[in-house]
Order: C-alpha cells, then structure tokens, then sequence
C-alpha cells in the first residue's frame, strides 16, 4: 500500500531537485524520493547491525599506479583482510590511473575499517565505499 505526503521546497531546491532526477532518468519524484530514503535507512541498518551480523559492500578507488610505492601498500592493506575480500578487479583506465573495485564481506566494522584505511591512503585519489543490502528491511 503507497502512502501520499506532502513535502515543501523553495523553488530553487525543487529546481535543482528535478534537475537532479531528470538527469538519473527517475520518471517521477517520488521515485527519487524513495530511493534517497533507501539509501539513508541502509546506513543506518548497517550502523545499527547487530556486531556479529554479516554485511556486504563494494569499496572503489582510484590511484596512481607510479603513486611511490602505493601500489604496494594497498596489496598489502588488501593482503592483511583476505578474509574480508572476496573479489577484486583491477583495470587500468590509462598510462597512470587504475581503478579497483573490491567486493566485500564480513563485520560491518570491519569492512567499514578496511575501507576506511583504503580510501584513507596517501596517493588514493578517490575511494568510496559503498554498503549494499538484502533489503528484507526496507
């Protein structure tokens, strides 16, 4: 069963907001209301996950390669939580960048740790880590 509710916006937010949605392809606001909501109620399943539950997420980052010796340490980082990891890809996006995404599983804190030190590294230019859900919740 849908509920309706009413929201106010100033006109520029709303402005922004549909511009926002029109460029993701939602077909409606709602749409894009409700999944803004998802994503918001999935951190906070996984803030409030019981210590032993099992989570799953994604962790992404970009990185030098020629970075000094950064190549090296996160092997190593990504070595030290083989428990943690059970995928990885590795692309070469050109002459210097590369692009890894690891697929995760384990302890939230855990892997919230382990994706912490891996974006957190000097020479990541960019890292994101990305919790997902079976959504029994939502």
């Amino acid at each position: 069963m849908l509920n309706r509710i009413g929201i106010s916006l100033d006109e520029e937010l709303l402005e922004q907001f549909d511009e926002l949605i029109a460029e993701r392809g939602y077909n409606n606001r709602s749409e894009a209301v409700r999944d803004m909501i998802r994503e918001e109620l999935i951190k906070k399943e996984w803030k409030e996950a019981d210590e032993n539950a099992i989570q799953v997420a994604v962790a992404v980052i970009v990185y030098d390669h020629d970075s000094h010796d950064l190549s090296h340490k996160l092997t190593h980082l990504q070595h030290n939580a083989h428990d943690l990891i059970i995928s990885t890809t590795h692309v070469h996006m050109d002459e210097n960048n590369c692009l890894e995404v690891l697929l995760l599983k384990g302890k939230a804190k855990h892997i919230s740790a382990l994706g912490n030190t891996l974006t957190s590294t000097s020479g990541v230019k960019m890292g994101k880590l990305i919790p997902a859900t079976t959504g029994e919740r939502l």
